[in-house]
């Protein structure tokens, strides 16, 4: 569905699924075209417009965070929600693609690893009960899991499970998840010089989502998360901001 990017459609919920103790998808009414790892900004009726990631052609998959995502969690099947886009650009595809996601970074993620071109996928999360999609994600591509607490899978962080996969197997390389964890992935994949064929995708606080507010911008060079990516190449990304801090709706720094 094509989508004017300064005006929301409304759309009506008709499914909601919880997925974990924090997480749930919202299924709607319409289906919107697009590429995995774009957004589209959510407008929740009374209370504010926030960023979110498509997980499939008619849903966003939203963690508990703040208050538009609160209010979103008290929401019930009928009620509306206005959608802006899908926005930025998304993830780029090869024909063997290592995924890695940590938490809800499995959202944006979803939709690639269902086109099958996804050989293997690294998944991360605190415990067993919040990792997300295994079931989705089984029937799509290998899946090697990792917690923190060692409820499931490996003991320990996706980044150890980097160490159990031959990244020249690979052609591309797509990572979303918390910036801490995708910082340490970066560093991994840099050591291991694989930056050129990696791409991360940030989440940062947006006003607009169309580059106009600056609200999103990156240090040192001003790049646009909602216009120059969400999804960057993790060349790009070596020498900014990225994993050390971001900044709050008036403008100050926030350290990870």
């Amino acid at each position: 569905m094509p989508m004017d990017e300064k005006l929301p459609v409304p759309v009506t919920i008709t499914e909601i699924k919880t997925e974990s103790p924090s997480v749930k998808s919202f299924f709607f009414d319409k289906e919107f075209t697009f590429t995995a790892g774009q957004f589209t900004m959510v407008w929740v009726p009374k209370i504010d417009e926030i960023p979110m990631a498509l997980s499939s052609k008619n849903s966003i998959t939203v963690q508990k965070a703040g208050d538009a995502t609160e209010a979103m969690f008290n929401l019930a099947a009928g009620a509306q929600l206005g959608i802006r886009g899908p926005l930025g650009n998304g993830f780029t595809k090869g024909e063997k693609m290592l995924a890695i996601a940590g938490g809800v970074g499995a959202a944006p993620l979803l939709p690639l690893a269902k086109s099958d071109c996804v050989m293997t996928m690294l998944l991360g999360a605190r415990t067993e009960n919040e990792l997300l999609f295994i079931d989705q994600l089984d029937e799509s591509t290998d899946v090697l899991i990792a917690t923190d607490d060692g409820s499931l899978g490996v003991h320990g962080f996706v980044t150890d499970l980097l160490e159990e996969v031959n990244l020249a197997a690979y052609d591309r390389i797509a990572v979303c998840g918390p910036e801490p964890m995708m910082r340490a992935v970066l560093g991994r994949l840099d050591a291991k010089d694989c930056l050129g064929k990696t791409e991360f995708s940030l989440h940062r606080y947006m006003k607009c989502g169309i580059g106009v507010c600056g609200s999103c911008c990156i240090d040192p060079d001003g790049l646009r998360v909602c216009r120059d990516g969400p999804v960057f190449n993790g060349e790009l990304l070596k020498k900014t901001e990225f994993g050390h801090y971001m900044r709050d709706a008036c403008g100050n720094r926030k350290n990870f």
